[in-house]
This record gives C-alpha cells, sequence and structure tokens, in this order.
C-alpha cells in the first residue's frame, strides 16, 4: 500500500513550469519546487498532484481551486503550522480527496471544512494523537495514518461509511472503538503492539492484518461466534411478540466476521489455530512466524487459496493433510518452509494433497 512514483530528473525551481491553462489535472510530481512562484496554477483544476517536492508552506492561490476534488502534497516538508490555512479555505469545500502523507506533521489537521472528504492520508508524520478526527466528515471511505506514534484508536466513532482503516507501524496496544464502523472492509493493524483480537461487530470486515504484534493467541474469533449465540437466544425471545424482528436480527448477528476474505497474523507469538472454523469465505491464511505446533480449525473452509505456515513448530504432515481436506478443490499454495516436518522433504505438498 505504499507505491511511491519513480522520481524524475531534478529540474531547476526558478525556471518557469509552462501549464495548459485550459487543463483540469496537474502533476507536479518530482519538480523539486521550493515554492510554487514559477508556476501558473489553472483556475479551472480538479486535481492537483505536488507529490515529491520541497514545499514547506501552501500557495494561498489553491485556496481559490473551487472545482478542486483531488489535492496531495505527499513528500513535501509541511508542519502543523503550514498546513493551518487550510482549514479556512472556503473554495474547497467539495474536496474529496486530501493526502498529506509523508511531511511533518505532529497533530490531525483541521480538515472540518471538508464536508465531501472521501480519502484522508496522514500517514508517514509523527502525528502522536488521532485527536481531531472527530471533525473530519462523516462521509469519509478511506482512512490512513500509518508510520505514526499514535497510541489509542479514538474519535472514529462517525465513520460509519468507512472502507479502508489503516493504522500500521503505530503504538496501539488494543484493539477498541471499532464497533461503529459497520461498512469497514479493510483493517491494517500491523507493527503495533496489541495483545487481543476483538473483530467483533465488523460485519463487512474482508481484510484483516494483524501482523508483528503481540498475539498469543486467536481467542479474538471465539469471542465472535459466542457472542453470536447470546444474541441469537436473546432473538428467540424476542420472537414471541415480534417473528419478522426476531428473523432480521438473527441473519445480521449470525453474519459476525462471515465476511472476511483475507487474514494477516504473521510475526506473533501464536502457539494455537482457533476460533476459524466459521470464517468460511476466508481465501488468505497468513500464520507464519508463530509458535504453532499443530494445524487446526480449518477443516470447513471451502474458499482456502493461500494457506502460509512456513517459520513454525509443526511436525506432523499427516496432520496438515487432514486439515485441508475441506479445501483442497481451492488451495494453491500452502508454504512449509522452516518447519520440523519438511525438514527433510521437498514434496511435502505431493503427500498433503
Amino acid at each position: 500500500m505504499d507505491d511511491q512514483k519513480q522520481p524524475s530528473p531534478e529540474k531547476n525551481s526558478d525556471e518557469t513550469v509552462e501549464i495548459d491553462l485550459s487543463s483540469t489535472v496537474l502533476d507536479l510530481t518530482s519538480f523539486q519546487l521550493h515554492d510554487l512562484t514559477s508556476v501558473e496554477i489553472p483556475p479551472t483544476l480538479t486535481e492537483l498532484d505536488l507529490t515529491a517536492n520541497r514545499l514547506s508552506s501552501l500557495d494561498p492561490r489553491i485556496s481559490h481551486l473551487s472545482n478542486l476534488t483531488k489535492l496531495s502534497f505527499r513528500q513535501n516538508l509541511i508542519d502543523d503550522a503550514a498546513i493551518e490555512p487550510i482549514s479556512r479555505w472556503d473554495a474547497l469545500s467539495g474536496l474529496e480527496e486530501l493526502v498529506l502523507r509523508d511531511n511533518k506533521l505532529t497533530k490531525i489537521p483541521d480538515a472540518s471544512i471538508f464536508k465531501k472528504l472521501l480519502n484522508f492520508d496522514v500517514s508517514f508524520n509523527e502525528i502522536t494523537s488521532l485527536h481531531g478526527l472527530s471533525k473530519v466528515s462523516n462521509t469519509l471511505k478511506e482512512l490512513y495514518v500509518s508510520k505514526n506514534e499514535v497510541p489509542k484508536i479514538e474519535e472514529i466513532d462517525h465513520f460509519h461509511d468507512l472502507g479502508i482503516l489503516e493504522l500500521g507501524s503505530n503504538r496501539l496496544r488494543v484493539m477498541e472503538n471499532l464497533q461503529n464502523l459497520s461498512n469497514l472492509e479493510e483493517l491494517w493493524l500491523g507493527r503495533n503492539r496489541i495483545k487481543a483480537v476483538d473483530l467483533c461487530g465488523l460485519k463487512c470486515i474482508k481484510k484483516i492484518s494483524l501482523q508483528s504484534n503481540r498475539l498469543t493467541s486467536m481467542k479474538g474469533f471465539e469471542v465472535c461466534q459466542v457472542r453470536q449465540i447470546l444474541n441469537m437466544f436473546c432473538c428467540l425471545f424476542i420472537a414471541l411478540e415480534s417473528p419478522l424482528f426476531f428473523f432480521e436480527n438473527f441473519i445480521v448477528n449470525f453474519q459476525d466476521c462471515v465476511a472476511l476474505e483475507e487474514l494477516y497474523l504473521s510475526h506473533n507469538g501464536i502457539s494455537k489455530m482457533e476460533g476459524l472454523s466459521t470464517l468460511v469465505n476466508l481465501k488468505v491464511l497468513d500464520v507464519s512466524s508463530n509458535k504453532l505446533t499443530s494445524v487446526d480449525d480449518i477443516q470447513s473452509l471451502p474458499r482456502l487459496e493461500d494457506l502460509w505456515l512456513n517459520d513454525n513448530q509443526i511436525e506432523s504432515l499427516e496432520s496438515i493433510a487432514e486439515a485441508v481436506a475441506g479445501s483442497r478443490e481451492t488451495l494453491i499454495t500452502i508454504y512449509l518452509e522452516k518447519n520440523p516436518c519438511v525438514q527433510f522433504s521437498t514434496t511435502y505438498m505431493l503427500q498433503i494433497v
């Protein structure tokens, strides 16, 4: 998720940059500009990309671009004071994408003016708190705050339409305050300090990454199953008075976590595979570099395609063959390197399948 454009040869920022004044898209990526004085900015712009320059302040002419929907200051030298004026740029209220990735921010900038914001990226900064997100529009669909210094998940309750949340490489210890993200499909929390899984309420989730954390078990999945059962019994009582209400709530509650397609749990301290049996849509499971001695609870995953088990302590090929019996028709990749069971085998895939 960290694609970067290749820098073009450095240009002299004193030279005038010729621009088509009727253009709606202006891409000045890697022009190595210290400011925009040499650039004519067309008033018709809908997209302005200033990635990989040396900007340390905002050009006030940008504040008049009333048609702008995408604005990127990625990989510049912008700090908190430099970004502050953007909070008063009323003409840009229709902005849909704001990228401030890889700058010098220490806090979430005030983006309250952007009432239609869909994509907000402040990754690779020095942000120490998510304070300020409460002011960001509830229209947001993608939020990127990776590679910062954030210790707590907060001020995201109002993002009901959020589809992607990226908080990898921070200082998080707890999965919390996620219950209102009813449309979340991707959750990236790798390289944090999380010790326990809590996925309850994420009914649309398709991709989860918890790589390189401090997990020792997968019991969070089992908690979801227990809650499903409790909810079911509660609905049974309600059904006596309202059968339709019972039916609707039974269906909704029973789908917790079932949509999950990709689960990344590598580089943790997990010793047992558990709580996976209800994830019937799972296609990718990465539990490499853990402390597993056996392969369990995946017998009923009919769509499993990729299974990463390398760098564990698994001793028996026979148990693996039994574990993947339900996904033999779909399984494409199974990676077992650096396990005792394949120490002297180069044909383990044949033995399993």
